[in-house]
């Protein structure tokens, strides 16, 4: 039996012992007014900070009473519908967007020419990076590949250490711009070495937006149609930012509150989103997508899309889990905002791939799934389809593989992790430290 083999063996023999152990009953955490998940019992998140980045609405007070009402996200003062309509059609925009978070206002035009020139001449790794680092030890797992070359970066930066905020904002500008390198590479390098494909390491282009340098990286032709990087621009600007409260963005403030390097800092961000709960839903709606076309005959057919729909949320089929994906979110009420905007952009983009049947199936379950939720469970403020629902049909129009898409959300929302970490810096200037009760039985 090997090392492994052992440690396995013993652990799963003491597993019983560790659930007896460390399962604390319900009542406890009610007779102590314990919010678990940092949520109370209708969802609310339990207030630990202040922010001027952004700011999420889901309710809104009507005659004194707290009202669901249609989502909005606003970043640094602005609405982001505001910001993705105000943009010219062939204009990008994740640079001045991400402008916007990091210095408060949008940038003026030789503002953002200069930023976007810095992120173009930043979005390079140091030499011989990507083949002693990127290409050694090779994952599926693309979000671990890009945490470990984030730590292994801060041995390159001469000034890791300083705990400025100028050369925290200097770090944070650097690896918003390594991002896409690094999830690009990462993925070319797997799929070489796991899967037996050809690899090819296209150098990005400075002068290209960050949307179209990720196609042009991925793709052995470089080629992409604008409509296709517009559409990305849009995903990314909607993932980019989504509150202080959110586990991958709290992390980052926890994690700086103790005085740790930019490097850790948004390392430790990496390790939250990648994990299921947060940054994998999107793929979890691919899954149930593709088990919906495997199992449902008719796709137009409304009552066996429906039937099969309850047969979900009974637990009967898919994961057995009772949940229909991409429906609710933590926060929003009658509408997440983001969802609202990207389906616009998504059924242009279906109409231009030929995925007009796919697209109708989504627009069915969009229609049916709120109502049968409704309907089974006691929902206190309303349910409708998060932007997840779309991004990862998007994603797949866009023959960007699976392994990406979690890697796709790290490249938007670190630019949110940055203007979190240095707000944190500058306004907080206190380690954050919540409490736990202990109410272990002392032994004599």
């Amino acid at each position: 039996m090997s090392y492994k083999e052992q440690v396995k063996a013993y652990a799963e023999g003491k597993k019983d012992l560790c659930v007896k152990v460390d399962t604390i009953p319900e009542e406890l955490f009610q007779k102590f007014g314990v919010n678990r998940g940092l949520r109370d019992l209708n969802g609310k998140g339990v207030l630990t900070g202040l922010t001027t980045i952004s700011k999420v609405i889901s309710f809104k007070n009507i005659d004194g009473v707290k009202t669901p009402c249609e989502g909005e996200l606003w970043y640094r003062g602005h609405q982001v519908n505001n910001l993705i309509d105000d943009l010219g059609e062939t204009e990008f925009g994740f640079e001045k967007t991400a402008y916007l978070l990091l210095f408060g206002d949008l940038p003026t035009e030789e503002e953002l020419a200069e930023f976007s020139k810095v992120l173009g001449d930043c979005r390079r790794v140091p030499t011989n990076f990507t083949r002693d680092v990127i290409m050694k030890a090779p994952s599926k797992d693309i979000m671990n590949s890009m945490t470990r070359s984030i730590l292994t970066l801060a041995s390159y930066d001469g000034q890791t250490s300083d705990a400025s905020v100028e050369n925290s904002l200097r770090q944070c500008i650097q690896l918003i711009a390594n991002f896409p390198l690094l999830a690009v590479y990462a993925y070319h390098a797997y799929n070489h070495y796991e899967n037996g494909d050809s690899m090819y390491i296209h150098r990005p282009d400075p002068t290209l937006s960050t949307a179209e340098n990720f196609l042009k990286m991925l793709r052995p032709d470089q080629k992409y149609t604008e409509l296709e990087a517009k559409v990305l621009d849009v995903a990314l600007m909607l993932h980019m930012e989504h509150g202080g409260g959110n586990n991958s963005t709290f992390t980052t403030r926890v994690v700086t509150s103790a005085g740790t390097d930019t490097y850790s800092a948004i390392a430790a961000a990496m390790s939250s989103l990648k994990g299921p709960k947060h940054g994998g839903a999107n793929i979890k709606v691919m899954e149930m997508m593709d088990d919906i076309r495997t199992n449902v005959k008719d796709w137009e057919d409304r009552e066996e899309v429906k039937a099969y729909l309850a047969r979900m949320l009974n637990g009967e089929v898919f994961d057995k889990k009772g949940l229909i994906y991409g429906m609710g979110h933590a926060v929003y009420s009658l509408s997440d905002p983001r969802e609202r905007i990207f389906k616009g952009y998504v059924e242009e983009l279906a109409v231009a791939k030929g995925q007009d049947k796919e697209m109708h199936l989504y627009n069915l379950i969009e229609e049916l799934a709120p109502e049968l939720i409704a309907e089974k469970r006691h929902i206190f403020k309303g349910v409708s389809p998060n932007v997840d629902f779309y991004s990862g049909f998007v994603y797949e129009m866009l023959d960007i593989p699976k392994e990406l898409y979690t890697p796709l959300f790290a490249i938007a929302r670190i630019v949110g992790w940055s203007a979190h970490r240095i707000e944190e810096m500058i306004g907080m200037n206190k380690i954050i430290r919540p409490a736990y009760k202990s109410i272990m039985e002392e032994v004599e």
